[in-house]
């Protein structure tokens, strides 16, 4: 059976020693790639070839290749039951479709993806390995139900030619039985249950090993700090948190000879750092824990980037990593590309939020949205971005709880009809061309009306990321050294730019 290592990351290289095997071309050329809202879907522009030059006055991009920052891990999507509940409706040819599109090498070729352990609100139904009250050998356990939908859908991505994805894998909550509440909503894991718990962890490992699929991270708990209480849920405290890591999580990792990453918070990005303090700076967890995974709930506008760049001056060994955002509180609309270029979606926050949170949460355009905080997560020292559900239907689910929300891509089972959003072709953007084990890379500008950021790829070539949020076009130099290209990006337009 064919396996993937999932989210597999290689340890701190030398830039000098990468920089050596992925210098710039002399003679470089140029393609633009556009999305926009005049009708662009990830549309090369144009060819361009650079050329000596002065420097030119204003307009000007200018990459410093040599200069490196963060190595990135990957961008993807999340294999939900959802999703794969909705694919094994479409037919055969359409499901592949669909598959094709995220994972060929050719298509937008996602290299991070995230699941679920047990069921989230994004599950037909609330379900775990093992109800069986008491059972602390964890005898009953069984991955039974994620063979009839989650693992057929991997398994079918990872056949995708040239397909190289790896995998976080997240608990919502721990089976009832084991919380102080026993219920799947809510409450917090009996302390007697936290060497049953470290076990549970490592059942799914093995079990999923013996499916082919080797999961490389797993993050402890998925909103630790609790969301709405509407849907799966366990809360922690960072002390309970590095209490159950230091004393059983890692214990049962080092027993069962585990190289699973752990990641720590996985919650929204605002108030990670008394999580960070408490988890990051204990000796223990100092030495196992990877990294720090956040989320953008807690703004539509803000990606907190005076947050996230204390974050990585603080803990500058630690990774960060963005493992969910969508579009939610909203029902997808249906093959209407406008709709996603205007400012009128809203979140959660738009109506529950506390009166200091709301100015947080005003009506956004989608797409500036996800290009908005893609660009500035990566200009904060995040190594990846993982957006929510690759597929919903046209309602946003299914939901057991009815939170509904929206992914890259609708599909309409009943039709045998499939919806490409233009989130698609963002997310295609970044993941097919911001490539694992690229560094980003320096960048100065005097255009304050865009959003940029740029990475330089294991195979040499350089991409850059360019966002007009505006309505007007925007003429602009690149230069890298003594050469230069000149181009234009439409307004309201998000553009890559590969360099050879």
């Amino acid at each position: 059976m064919k396996t993937v290592w999932v989210l597999f990351l290689c340890h701190a290289v030398s830039i000098s020693v990468y920089s050596q095997h992925a210098e710039v071309k002399k003679n470089n050329t140029a393609k633009v790639f556009q999305t926009s809202q005049g009708g662009d879907k990830l549309a090369l522009k144009t060819s361009l070839s650079f050329s000596l030059s002065t420097n030119p006055h204003g307009s000007l991009i200018r990459l410093f290749p040599d200069t490196t920052y963060q190595e990135l891990v990957g961008f993807g999507g999340a294999f939900t039951q959802s999703s794969a509940f909705v694919l094994k409706k479409l037919s055969p040819g359409k499901r592949k479709e669909v598959i094709d599109a995220y994972f060929r090498s050719d298509k937008a070729a996602y290299s991070l993806m995230r699941t679920h352990i047990n069921s989230c609100d994004f599950s037909v139904s609330n379900y775990a390995y093992d109800t069986t009250d008491g059972d602390t050998e964890l005898k009953k356990f069984s991955i039974a139900r994620d063979t009839e939908d989650i693992i057929p859908l991997i398994t079918d991505a990872m056949k995708c030619n040239g397909a190289a994805f790896k995998i976080l894998a997240s608990p919502w909550t721990a089976p009832p039985w084991m919380k102080d509440n026993h219920a799947w909503n809510n409450g917090s894991l009996l302390p007697e249950y936290y060497g049953t718990w470290a076990l549970y962890f490592s059942k799914y490992l093995h079990e999923y090993a013996r499916q082919g699929i080797r999961i490389w991270g797993i993050t402890v708990e998925n909103e630790p700090e609790n969301n709405s209480g509407k849907w799966e849920t366990m809360i922690f405290t960072p002390a309970s948190m590095r209490n159950f890591i230091r004393n059983h999580l890692i214990p049962r990792f080092q027993k069962d000879k585990l190289e699973t990453k752990i990641l720590v918070y996985d919650h929204n990005r605002d108030n990670v750092k008394p999580w960070a303090d408490t988890l990051l700076s204990d000796p223990v967890l100092a030495t196992h824990v990877w990294g720090t995974a956040v989320h953008w709930y807690s703004s539509t506008i803000d990606w907190y980037p005076d947050v996230l760049n204390s974050l990585h001056e603080q803990y500058p060994d630690k990774q960060l990593l963005h493992t969910e955002g969508c579009i939610d509180s909203e029902i997808p609309r249906w093959q209407d590309d406008g709709w996603y270029w205007k400012k009128e979606a809203k979140d959660w926050g738009y109506v529950w939020a506390s009166e200091a949170d709301k100015p947080l949460h005003p009506p956004y355009v989608p797409v500036h949205r996800y290009a908005r905080d893609i660009i500035g997560c990566l200009n904060s020292w995040l190594v990846g971005w993982i957006d929510w559900n690759i597929v919903l239907d046209t309602q946003g689910g299914p939901n057991h709880a009815d939170n509904w929300c929206i992914a890259p891509v609708i599909v309409k089972p009943e039709t045998n009809e499939i919806y490409f959003t233009p989130l698609f072709y963002v997310m295609e953007h970044f993941s097919k061309y911001f490539r694992p084990g690229a560094y980003r890379i320096g960048v100065t500008t005097d255009l304050d009306n865009l959003m940029i950021t740029s990475c330089k790829n294991p195979d040499g070539t350089i991409a850059l990321a360019i966002l007009n949020q505006n309505n007007e076009a925007v003429h602009y130099h690149i230069a890298i050294g003594n050469r230069m290209v000149t181009t234009m990006i439409d307004g309201n337009a998000l553009q890559t730019v590969v360099i050879e």
